[in-house]
């Protein structure tokens, strides 16, 4: 209820920073027939969360009739398109708005926000809460076992996500500690916020001339496991072993055990390539232990745990989103 409480609250206060000042607000009282009313009328006004593709539906799919204005953290492009398909006033955080309602029409482009993980998270709770999305039990000893992190770390990690009432739990202490994933899709929602914030920013792009994205990287694969180097397939590439849903895929992204732009350069060397802006074949360090670990074999290729490849999708483009729910449906829900 309080979590509640406080998503109607800073869904009032993102809606009443954009209006113009001209228009008669007031927030409604039980009787209204409205969250907000603005120049008489009773608006339903709904949060949703961190404002990805998935966060607008279940609120489209939650509330009916419709409501007229959605507000989020931080609305993605593919979300924003779903809300004006649908005819749905939208506004976000960072000061962004589409309304039109009779004679009220706002129309702002908000500022950008820094790039800036969201309160407490760490990678520690970002390699646990990955773990805990693949089905790995939310105790220290299996999390421990499952990322490769300290006992310490799977302990800290476990009770930032608790804290943040991202896991249900039952005991504060000990290394069983039950816990539970209560509510999946905001898990994933507030991991996906975090796994952008603190990706890191390294990259190196290579031509390639395969016309088959998924048989060159077997190839090269051979070559990099032989240098004793990780690799796991990412992005659209890696959809399309788990859930395929998208017609082309145009790059290969591909996380390798390589942590500086020199090492990266020198793992495409190795394989015969060279970096050129814009290349088909994207190289970048894991962001995770877990992200490694439990990557799984699918098709011949080595493919990143699905939470990290619905990330990388929400990144495409409105197609890549589409994607992204696509798979969290498929492989998510299993």
């Amino acid at each position: 209820m309080k979590r509640k409480r406080e998503a109607a609250t800073r869904a009032e206060q993102a809606l009443l920073a954009v209006l113009p000042r001209s228009v008669e607000v007031r927030l409604g009282a039980a009787d209204d027939g409205g969250d907000v009313i603005v120049n008489g009328r009773p608006l339903q006004v709904k949060w949703a969360g961190e404002g990805q593709l998935g966060d607008v539906r279940r609120v489209l799919a939650q509330h009916i009739p419709r409501p007229d204005i959605v507000v989020a953290r931080v609305l993605s492009p593919g979300a924003r398109a779903e809300l004006a398909e649908a005819g749905i006033g939208w506004v976000d955080e960072t000061g962004a708005a589409e309304i039109a309602l009779d004679t009220i029409i706002v129309a702002r482009s908000g500022k950008p926000t820094k790039r800036e993980a969201p309160r407490r998270w760490t990678p520690s709770a970002l390699a646990v809460a990955e773990a805990a999305l693949c089905g790995v039990k939310p105790t220290a000893s299996a999390m421990h076992d499952a990322t490769g992190l300290s006992m310490g770390s799977c302990v800290n990690a476990l009770r930032i996500l608790a804290d943040l009432e991202l896991l249900d739990a039952s005991a504060d202490r000990g290394r069983n500690s039950a816990r539970r994933v209560g509510d999946r899709d905001r898990l994933l929602s507030a991991y996906a916020s975090a796994a952008a914030a603190l990706a890191p920013d390294l990259q190196v792009e290579v031509g390639v001339t395969w016309r088959d994205l998924a048989d060159g990287l077997r190839k090269t694969a051979d070559r990099w496991q032989a240098e004793q180097v990780d690799f796991a397939v990412t992005g659209a590439l890696a959809a399309e072993q788990l859930a395929p849903y998208l017609t082309t895929v145009t790059t290969a992204e591909v996380y390798v055990s390589v942590e500086t732009v020199v090492g990266l350069e020198a793992l495409a060397a190795s394989a015969g390539f060279k970096p050129v802006a814009g290349g088909r074949l994207i190289l970048r360090p894991f962001p995770t232990m877990s992200a490694n670990r439990l990557a799984t074999q699918i098709g011949g290729l080595r493919v990143a745990p699905w939470p990290r490849v619905y990330v990388d999708l929400l990144h495409g483009g409105v197609r890549g989103e589409d994607a992204a729910e696509h798979l969290k449906e498929v492989v998510g829900d299993r």
